[in-house]
Formats: structure tokens, C-alpha cells, sequence
């Protein structure tokens, strides 16, 4: 009975020591979530550039929009991510054009843009360019005038009178909320999906309003659609259980409040600190990547311009957009310095002038292209904040991964500023990446800064 009794024994610690590996397993897990996206190799140094295809040139066309290739491809663009390109409802449409966002037919194009082929055509001249398209798809909700409203008006959410409805909490009157309890839309939606990427050989998705469709649609989507080829998943979202299994990138809209703020006076550095080295700290799966910006489609029509937001500090933004982890995403005109907002429902062509900013976005972009330091997700150096003399005013960091480095300084203030750095781990020979200049930095090294100044160097 001895022996028994302490098999038992053993047998009941056994059973301890693997109920609390199971319990603890999950916080374990909660602290470091790995994601499991199989990122496009191509993608592991990218940027963005988002397409306003309608305002974009005085057409408006697909084809008008291809004789900014060249120049985009010499600018070091990587992914086009295209404003969507669908059809545009009639019913209860906004303005003279409508919103891009209320789509009337999920497979056809905008006549007002071009046809099909043409778009197909202009896809393969991306290709041929060595860049990637990604297709902007609004799966929350349809124009009014979607022929499913004919065809399967189940796919809808209705009130209590079987009428359809606006998304809740929402003004978007132009258009009506799917219904994602239904499993028929759920295979339709991926369907049209589907056509994109098997018949005009897109390479991805930017989802709008990701967070407002189930997770576990877009699990399924990433799974189906990466049967056909590799993809690029952007969410317009910043909800980690999405990046788990279905995207890659999300968008900084938090940091990007941040930014705006301290550009108006209204907090300084050390909100960047905390998100940083705070807040951010194991909330997003391992290996996500998040895109960061000083301008997009929202923000222009609704916000301001990047000058009327950051002022004087549009450029030193714009470097730190580029170099902190993440991806930079640059929007149509921006790399002219296109300073009005443009209309949203209405034709209103971008003025482009002599692209005055061409060559600065190039160099932020080939910096990344080639430094390892810069690249995404795990594939890049972790940002070490560098402290200074000035931590509320200066923002100073050193990115580092297998032979590369990168050291850079902003000064997100109005001020003057003599920076003394504490520390060494940006001492080393580096090249001034906007100066083409070598220097060597020491531990002692200290600089005067101007107003909303940065400096960005390399080795």
C-alpha cells in the first residue's frame, strides 16, 4: 500500500504541474503573441502610396494616372494601394460623384476611370516596374443600389420593419450595413475578393473599416486567398487580434494624434516615450507591422493638410514617419507639397507643380531599401531611444540590425535647441543621409538644432 500511495502521490503532482502550465500558458502568451502571417518576402522593406485615382490627374483615368509611373518608380514607391476603383452608387449618393467607399458592383470599375482591361493593363505596367498594387475593398457595407439588395437582401442587416439600414453610430447615409451572421455573404464577399486576385493579379487588400467586420471572416480570407498567390493585407484598423492570423499591417492612428499634438503645442515628447516603450509593449503580435503617415485620404479632406497639422514641422514628421518601426505611406500629392484639402465627392485635381518634394521622400525610401536597421517587422533593428539634454523636445533614437545603423535626431519643438546626447550607443562612423557627408560621432558629440530640425545618419 506504501508503493501506492505514493504513485499516487506523484501522479496528483503531475496533474498539478500540468493544470498550471496550462493556466499560465495563455498570460505567457498574452505578453508576447506571435503572429503567424506569412509576410510577402517582397514586403520586408516597403512602402505605401496610396492612389486618389479621380483626383489625381485632370481625367481622372487609369490610363492618365500610368504616365506618373516612371516617376513614382524613381521615387522608390514600392505598393499602390488604389482608393477604390468600383462602380459608385447612385441612391442616396453624397455630393455630385459620391463617395468611393459606397460600392454599387464589387467586380466591375468606375466607367468614370477606365474599363477593366484598362486597369488589368495598368497592373501589369506596375509589375513590369517591379512594384505591387493593392486594392482598397469596403466589406462592411454596399450602396444602396448593390444588386444584392435585388438579388439577396439577406445579406443585409434590417430593422424592425425589414428596412435596411446605415451602419450604426455612423452619418454614412450613402450606404448599408452587411449582415456577417449570414454565411452566404460571407462566402460571396470572399468570392468577389477572389476575382481580383486570380483574374487582374492584384497583390493584396487595404480593408476599410477592418474592425467593424468579424476577425474570423478575415482569417479565412488571408488563408483562401494566399492559395492563389502571396499577399499584402492592410487594415484600416489598430486592433491587434487582427493581425494574428489575417493582416500584416495596421494603421498608427494613435501615434499619428500623437504627432499632431505635439506639432500644436499641445504635448510633447514624451508621449511618444510612452507609446513606445509603454503603451505599445507586447500589445501586437510579434512581427505586425504598423503604417504610419503625416497625411492620408481622411485626413486631407477632413483634418487639414499636412502643413495646415504640422506647420513648419511637416518634413521632420515625415522623417520620423520613415524611420521609426513601421511602414511610411506617402498619399497622392504629397511628394508635390499639395497644400489644400481636396474635395471628396466632387472632381478636384491635384495642382503638381515641380514635385518639391520628390527627392527628400527618395531618400527616406532608398534609406529603407537598403538599410536593414529600417526594415519591417522582425526583419528590422528594435528602436533604442538615445537620451538627451532636452528629452520633452528631442526625439532621438538608434535602430540597429546585423551590420547596419541608423542614428536619428528631430527636434519636435519651436525652439533652438544645443542637443547633448547621454550614453554611446550612437557613437560610430555614419554618412548624413541628406548630406551625402561622413562623419565620425563621438560619445561627447553635441549639435545645434533649429527649430523643427532632424538629422538622420547611416552607417
Amino acid at each position: 500500500m506504501k508503493h501506492l500511495t505514493v504513485s499516487l502521490t506523484a501522479v496528483i503532482f503531475l496533474f498539478a504541474i500540468i493544470f498550471q502550465a496550462c493556466k499560465m500558458e495563455p498570460e505567457e502568451e498574452k505578453d508576447q503573441v506571435i503572429s503567424r502571417v506569412e509576410h510577402p518576402e517582397w514586403s520586408i522593406n516597403a512602402n505605401i502610396y496610396e492612389v486618389n485615382v479621380r483626383q489625381y490627374t485632370p481625367e481622372g483615368t487609369f490610363e492618365a494616372f500610368s504616365e506618373h509611373l516612371d516617376r513614382l518608380d524613381d521615387m522608390g514607391v514600392d505598393i499602390l494601394w488604389f482608393m477604390p476603383i468600383h462602380p459608385i452608387g447612385e441612391k442616396n449618393r453624397k455630393g455630385s460623384l459620391g463617395s468611393y467607399y459606397s460600392i454599387k458592383d464589387y467586380t466591375a470599375v468606375n466607367p468614370e476611370f477606365g474599363t477593366m482591361k484598362e486597369f488589368k493593363e495598368l497592373v501589369e505596367r506596375i509589375h513590369d516596374k517591379g512594384m505591387y498594387v493593392i486594392l482598397d475593398w469596403v466589406a462592411n457595407h454596399t450602396a444602396w443600389d448593390h444588386h444584392w439588395t435585388k438579388t439577396n437582401p439577406e445579406y443585409y442587416v434590417t430593422d424592425e420593419d425589414g428596412e435596411f439600414i446605415i451602419p450604426p453610430d455612423t452619418d454614412w447615409t450613402d450606404v448599408i450595413q452587411l449582415d456577417y451572421d449570414n454565411e452566404e455573404l460571407r462566402d460571396a464577399m470572399l468570392d468577389e475578393m477572389r476575382f481580383w486576385v486570380e483574374e487582374i493579379n492584384i497583390d493584396g487588400f487595404r480593408c476599410d473599416v477592418a474592425y467593424l467586420v468579424p476577425t474570423d471572416f478575415w482569417n479565412r480570407t488571408r488563408t483562401e486567398l494566399e492559395e492563389i498567390k502571396p499577399v499584402f493585407m492592410l487594415a484600416e484598423s489598430e486592433t491587434p487580434e487582427l493581425h494574428k492570423y489575417a493582416f500584416e499591417a495596421g494603421y498608427g492612428w494613435h501615434l499619428h494624434h500623437v504627432t499632431n499634438e505635439i506639432a500644436e503645442g499641445d504635448m510633447d515628447v514624451s508621449a511618444i516615450d510612452e507609446y513606445f516603450f509603454v503603451d505599445n509593449a507586447g500589445e501586437f503580435p510579434v512581427g505586425s507591422y504598423k503604417m504610419y503617415f503625416i497625411t492620408n485620404h481622411d485626413e486631407n479632406s477632413w483634418a487639414g493638410t499636412e502643413f495646415d497639422r504640422y506647420g513648419e514641422g511637416v518634413e521632420a514628421f515625415a522623417v520620423f514617419t520613415a524611420t521609426i518601426p513601421g511602414m511610411p505611406l506617402i498619399y497622392s500629392g504629397q511628394e508635390a507639397g499639395f497644400d489644400r484639402m481636396l474635395e471628396f465627392f466632387e472632381k478636384d485635381s491635384i495642382d503638381w507643380g515641380d514635385y518639391e518634394y520628390h527627392d527628400f521622400y527618395n531618400t527616406l525610401l532608398s534609406l529603407k531599401h537598403r538599410n536593414q536597421a529600417l526594415w519591417n517587422g522582425v526583419k528590422g533593428g528594435e528602436i533604442q531611444r538615445v537620451n538627451t539634454n532636452d528629452n520633452n523636445k528631442v526625439f532621438a533614437f538608434v535602430r540597429e540590425k546585423n551590420d547596419d545603423k541608423v542614428f536619428v535626431v528631430l527636434n519636435l519643438s519651436d525652439e533652438n535647441i544645443n542637443v547633448a546626447f547621454e550614453g554611446d550607443k550612437f557613437a560610430g562612423n555614419y554618412t548624413n543621409v541628406f548630406t551625402e557627408e561622413d562623419i565620425t560621432i563621438k560619445e561627447e558629440f553635441a549639435v545645434d538644432m533649429n527649430p523643427w530640425d532632424y538629422l538622420v545618419f547611416e552607417k
